[in-house]
């Protein structure tokens, strides 16, 4: 009954053997009480009487009707002992863990299952999974957990792993590979015995030099090419998936794992189980089949019954790889045949020979990619670098820190990642949950944290301009704004102005949800350094954005005879020249613009303040050539599509940030709908209703134009169709294409109130802001990303009536990905609830722009799912570098050698911010 499907809350199909059903309907009467206490939050866990009774019942039921005693039997019994006499908070935190444990045992519904998954991640967390009894007489228990886990002064011998159980029989017979010899009789075989127990795997003691630990890593990073013995086709399997190395290959951990312990009789088996037999080749034939391929049939029996292996359109290799007589082991789903006849088709097979089976006899890694008949000889050559060179590693964290977080050594959780001991939760291990995954996943954050603590310090002893940023300066700032900051504004530009009074340079990121007021503390920050002797810029991705900006600080500093400048680009003419001199000789003490600004010519005269909008969209060498244009200027980066808690610990760590959590008075709701191609009509009625209310109208297009490349709908012909469909009111059309004075001018016609439709690509996905527009339509809303789709959404809503966002997607062409996304855009306006949902769905590599980067970010680590292990990590780094800022200590010494070397190519991806 441990384990489970495809989601990780349904058993495998037959798995567990007989009494299965009545198993499971014994321990389904725990799901409604379950279901009563977790909903809305755990309200109803206070009002829960006697469950703890009721699921030891349900367990001693489960049991007497034949459910095997598993881990996750064993831990649900031990929750339900004590439950009834907890406190509220210890029953949220015990439901938890008994839905994790519950869903191991039988499917949950839906409702459980986001609730299941923090219980099974929080029990992989929490301890080592407790070795399962031996289930031969062969086997061996594993020895207890050191009870430090500091690096050990001598070898740690771990315990072999179990061998098959069954001891079926054979007979020694003689058959050719294509001969039709009848099968023999059970009765008529001989003992075969099972493969010895797999041998002890003992970790090498530390390294006791520098010389040592480089020899080490030397031997690690071995090409796969130069290993004696190593098969080129088996190689190449790792090769083509980036792992040329000895250490890269310990790194391609498995996607899933099989529990291949326990052997089975063949009377035992049923169709449909996915099971394990031991026993001798009876027979091999070759037949035909219809097509002309061939067919490979391969008998086997032991001492209580007969199976036929299957192989279909079998390599000429397989059909000589079986002969009369061998023992053999078998693994895979069991058919019913002609006749009735148990079969397994393409199965996975092994020949007892001597030494320890890498796909029998333990828990075993399935690995992404490779076809099934390779993963035998993929598993033999992982398992001999997991013997071979996996002790021999270099453990790099601190022994402190592994002895505050209860890690596993390196050595140890690479053998366990590929190999978990006896007992482990399959689910648990394919979740990466489990010790070994939480050490390795601890390992990889620590070091990307390390690395921003050491950048953060440095930035931090650099010489930088302690502004004049008192209460009266800011006062003065504010007095030019036409409204009153939220006391969310206020509190950000607090911390800000704390920072600039620092005689070091401010690294803040800001950030907002779109229309949350950004601006305006950027702009009170800019004040701070204009008054006090400095200027200030602004850069921002567009052309549009950076006219918009600089049209509305000027508005605010009219009379003030502080000179806003908006730098384009040195080709717009005689007058750029102008700007760029009186940039060039502070006379414009406000510079906005594009990346005009970082062209060679454009030169400050005292820059204090560097402010970057939406700093995704740019690099951090393009960040880097505008601070260098001043002497290490203060520097505030803000952003509009916010990002979730875990990436900005990762990736801006080295950042203090703030949050503007709250939206101006006076922005409404954005009523969100989603419509499929054949529902555009209505869409368009609620459109109309809006344009005959006298408000105005967005239609935005993935494409500028038609091409002949993709079908998808393009903002010039969909211009023509829509003057159609709204007579009677102007449409226009703006796109990147254009040149910059005729898409100011479309857009001033479109604040005016001339033009009552707007049909747009992208090009106003930031920065436009028009209060009289109520409807946002996207077309091909499937083709659009979530930060793409709730930026669109924040156009609308600026004005007192209620808006509309209306995503027609073409349900053709979505896939499950694009119907998440349409779905989070109709379930909340929030926008750091999106971000969340963005990470879950892309990952940081592709929110990050490194994707195409050639290398992943992380091997392990998951943002969304390891949260908590990244505060620790996060916790720890930063100690470290306060504590030993150069990393001198002896200790501290592999940390160093380890940033340095392994993770530098991968920590270079952290530098997008």
């Amino acid at each position: 009954m441990e384990r489970r499907g495809r989601q990780g809350d349904a058993p495998a199909a037959g798995e567990p053997g007989p009494g299965l059903e009545a198993a499971q309907q014994a321990l389904a009467a725990l799901v409604p009480p379950l279901r009563f206490a977790v909903k809305d939050g755990f309200v109803g866990a206070a009002r829960l009487k006697g469950f703890g009774e009721l699921a030891r019942g349900a367990i001693a039921r489960a049991r007497a009707a034949g459910a095997p005693d598993t881990p996750a039997l064993q831990r649900l019994a031990v929750e339900a002992d004590g439950f009834d006499a907890l406190p509220l908070d210890g029953r949220r935190a015990a439901l938890t863990r008994i839905a994790g444990g519950l869903s191991a045992l039988i499917p949950v519904p839906d409702e459980l299952r986001e609730v299941a998954r923090l219980g099974r991640t929080e029990l992989g967390k929490s301890r080592r999974i407790a070795p399962a009894a031996p289930t031969s007489p062969t086997a061996r228990s594993t020895p207890a957990a050191p009870s430090t886990p500091a690096a050990p002064s001598t070898p740690a011998a771990r315990t072999p792993t179990p061998t098959p159980t069954a001891t079926p029989s054979s007979s020694s017979s003689s058959s050719s590979s294509s001969s039709a010899t009848p099968s023999a009789t059970p009765s008529a075989t001989t003992t075969v015995s099972p493969p010895p127990a797999p041998e002890p795997w003992t970790e090498a003691p530390p390294p006791r030099s520098p010389e040592e630990r480089a020899a080490r890593r030397k031997r690690l990073a071995t090409a796969l090419a130069e290993l004696p013995r190593v098969h080129p086709a088996t190689r190449a399997q790792l090769e083509e998936r980036g792992r040329t190395t000895v250490e890269q290959a310990l790194e391609f951990f498995p996607k899933a794992y099989q529990d291949r312990t326990h052997v089975r009789r063949v009377a035992e088996l049923r169709a449909g189980d996915e099971g394990i037999v031991l026993g001798t080749v009876k027979h091999v034939r070759v037949q035909r089949m219809r097509n002309g391929r061939p067919l490979l049939k391969v008998g086997v029996a032991d001492a209580s019954g007969a199976l036929e292996l299957v192989f279909f359109n079998p390599p000429p290799w397989r059909l000589r790889q079986f002969a009369a007589g061998e023992g053999l082991l078998c693994s895979g789903k069991v058919t019913e045949g002609f006749g009735r006849r148990l079969q397994m088709s393409q199965p996975e097979v092994e020949k007892l020979t001597a030494g320890d089976s890498a796909s029998f006899g333990r828990v075993v890694p399935i690995y992404a990619g490779p076809a099934d008949y390779q993963h035998p000889a993929l598993r033999r050559l992982v398992k001999r670098l997991v013997d071979e060179h996996a002790p021999l590693v270099v453990d790099d964290l601190p022994p402190e820190v592994r002895a505050r977080r209860e890690l596993l050594s390196r050595a140890e959780a690479l053998h366990d990642a590929h190999f978990p001991p006896p007992g482990t939760d399959l689910a648990l291990a394919a979740e990466r949950a489990t010790p070994a995954f939480r050490r390795l996943v601890f390992e990889e954050l620590f070091f990307l944290q390390l690395a921003l603590a050491l950048r953060r310090r440095g930035v931090r002893t650099e010489p930088g301009i302690a502004f004049d940023a008192s209460p009266a300066v800011i006062a003065r700032a504010l007095e030019l704004l036409p409204f009153l900051l939220t006391g969310a504004q206020a509190r950000a530009l607090d911390e800000i102005a704390r920072d600039m009074a620092r005689p070091e340079p401010m690294n803040r990121l800001l950030q907002g949800d779109v229309g949350s007021g950004k601006t305006a503390v950027a702009f009170a920050a800019m004040m701070v350094a204009v008054r006090s002797g400095h200027q200030a810029a602004l850069m921002v991705p567009t052309e549009l954005l950076a006219e918009q900006h600089a049209r509305t600080l000027a508005g605010w500093l009219a009379g003030t005879g502080v000179e806003v400048a908006l730098v384009a680009a040195a080709s717009r003419g005689k007058g750029q020249k102008e700007t760029r001199a009186r940039v060039a000789d502070g006379t414009a003490r406000i510079a906005v613009g594009t990346h005009a600004l970082l062209e060679q010519d454009v030169a400050f005269d005292r820059l204090g303040l560097v402010v970057v909008d939406e700093q995704h969209r740019f690099g951090v060498l393009q960040r880097a050539k505008l601070i260098s244009k001043g002497r290490r200027p203060d520097v505030l980066v803000m952003t509009a599509t916010p990002i979730p808690r875990t990436l900005a610990l990762a990736f801006y760590g080295d950042l203090d940030q703030s949050k503007i959590g709250e939206l101006p008075p006076g922005r409404t709701p954005v009523a969100t709908r989603v419509y499929g191609d054949s529902q555009r009509r209505a869409a368009y009625d609620v459109a109309r209703r809006e344009l005959e209310a006298g408000q105005q109208v967005y239609v935005v297009y993935p494409l500028v134009a038609e091409s002949e490349k993709t079908d998808l709908a393009d903002a010039t012909t969909g211009a023509e169709e829509l003057r159609r469909v709204f007579a009677g009111h102007e449409v226009g059309l703006l796109h990147g294409k254009m040149k910059g004075d005729e898409k100011q001018a479309v857009m001033d016609r479109f604040r005016s109130g001339a033009l009552r439709v707007l049909v747009a690509t992208t090009v106003i996905e930031v920065g436009v802001d028009v209060p009289n527009a109520s409807v946002m339509i996207v077309e091909h809303a499937e083709r659009f990303g979530l930060s793409q789709l709730h930026q669109l959404r924040g156009r609308v809503g600026r004005g007192a009536s209620r808006s509309h966002c209306l995503l027609i997607a073409h349900f053709k062409r979505v896939g499950d990905e694009a119907r998440e996304r349409l779905h989070a855009m109709e379930e909340t306006q929030d926008g750091f609830e999106i971000a969340r949902v963005d990470l879950r769905i892309r990952g940081p590599g592709e929110l990050l722009g490194t994707r195409q980067s050639g290398q992943k970010l992380f091997e392990v680590a998951d943002l969304y799912r390891d949260e908590a292990i990244l505060e620790e990590a996060r916790e720890d780094a930063f100690a470290l570098v306060e504590a030993d800022p150069e990393l001198r200590r002896a200790e501290h010494r592999p940390a160093a050698e380890a940033l340095g070397e392994r993770w530098s190519g991968r920590l270079s991806l952290a530098q997008i911010g």
